[in-house]
């Protein structure tokens, strides 16, 4: 900012509330409003996850009497709801952050992301044979990995601002994104947590793009990561037999194939306008995950064909929304993290979708404020927050 339009020092300490709103207007420093398109769609999405939790859930919540619910319906219910209204409150206060802050930040998220990723070896919460958790308290449990994917965006976003025109060279545009990304992976097949490394270096990749990696190194980089992900995969028993799952879930039909078929069922059975909200039938113990990762079955049996095109056409909106604000952002950096937190989104989406569809292997991806979990989804709102703090900076054109 130049000095002729930098506030007085002294107008924090001499001038009342509206006088320094009327300075700070003057001297064109003052942030613009959130952008209300994106915001409403993101609540309009939470909302309409809210409530199929409640549908998709009340069946196992009734049934697990004596574990984590005592038998009360609407347990996941909520729970799902405490997390996101006090998510929309930390939306809300990650979207008065200047982007400023995020930048000074970035390194800092990504060194806390890989230190509790390596804490998860040794405190780790064990949940279906794997350990990918770490316990808040006692209270609830949180997953380093959800911090690790907005980790990657902040920082790859700050080390392409400083590379510059480097990033067409392979020494600056490719090797340090890829070490830094081999590492995560490292951590992560520790766990194992092989969905959580797949949208990790999908996001990676993403953000290698953007920032302008020349063609040749991109795609062979992409090549090998690909690669390499496909050979880590085959290592474990359990990703081998998703393989195999995927391939032909008739093979073994009460094994390895039941979730699948569960959920083509479902998706199935609700036709062009669905069965009817809270009609669903696989979600009475049939389809596994069905309040998780596959709610987007129980939305397509309860909702129909219809239902669930307008739901994916909600989340293309504010995916392009989302690129409108980075296409507008007024810095370089700013830019970056706006286009990475969307293409996250868009990411998860596509991946949870096509996992569900059976179009993609199983993986364990959850749908975006729909799927439960409360510190995931804190996370998602926090990164859509970010996403509104670009869109505050946003250069407003002033009448006069």
């Amino acid at each position: 900012m130049d000095e002729a339009r930098r506030p007085p020092r002294s107008f924090g300490r001499e001038l009342g509330r509206e006088e320094r709103i009327r300075a700070m207007d003057k001297a064109g420093v003052r942030k613009g409003p959130i952008d209300l398109p994106f915001f409403l769609l993101v609540l309009l999405l939470l909302g309409i996850g809210v409530i199929m939790v409640l549908s998709a859930s009340f069946a196992s919540a009734y049934y697990d009497v004596g574990r984590v619910t005592g038998g009360n319906p609407t347990h996941y219910f909520l729970h799902q709801a405490v997390f996101a209204l006090s998510g929309v409150a930390i939306m809300l206060l990650v979207s008065r952050l200047p982007t400023a802050l995020f930048s000074r930040l970035s390194y800092w998220s990504m060194l806390v992301a890989l230190f509790l990723l390596l804490m998860v070896l040794f405190i780790g919460v064990e949940g279906g044979g794997a350990y990918r958790w770490i316990s808040l308290f006692g209270i609830t449990t949180f997953q380093p990995s959800e911090l690790a994917k907005a980790a990657v965006v902040l920082c790859f976003a700050k080390m392409i601002c400083e590379k510059k025109e480097q990033m067409q060279t392979f020494r600056h545009g490719i090797l340090p994104f890829v070490m830094l990304l081999g590492v995560i992976s490292l951590l992560l097949s520790q766990q194992p947590h092989l969905s959580a490394m797949v949208i990790i270096l999908g996001i990676g990749v993403i953000m290698m793009y953007l920032g302008g990696a020349h063609w040749a190194w991109f795609a062979g980089g992409l090549g090998g990561m690909a690669a390499g992900s496909y050979i880590l995969m085959t290592q474990f028993p359990h990703a081998s037999m998703r393989l195999i799952a995927w391939q032909d879930p008739l093979q073994d039909p009460l094994g390895i194939g039941w979730q699948i078929i569960q959920s083509q069922l479902a998706i199935g059975s609700g036709g062009l306008l669905g069965v009817g909200l809270g009609q669903s039938r696989q979600k009475y113990l049939y389809l596994p995950e069905e309040h998780n990762d596959y709610i987007f079955a129980i939305v397509a049996e309860e909702l129909g064909f219809i239902g669930g095109v307008l739901i994916l056409s909600l989340f293309a909106i504010l995916i392009l929304r989302g690129f409108w604000i980075a296409m507008h952002a007024k810095t370089k950096y700013a830019a970056l993290i706006a286009a990475g937190m969307t293409g996250l989104l868009a990411l998860q989406v596509f991946l949870n979708v096509g996992v569900v569809t059976n179009l993609l292997p199983p993986t364990g991806i959850s749908l975006p404020f729909f799927s439960y979990g409360g510190t995931a989804l804190w996370l998602q709102l926090a990164c859509m927050g970010v996403v509104l703090s670009v869109s505050r900076e946003i250069p407003v054109k002033r009448a006069g």
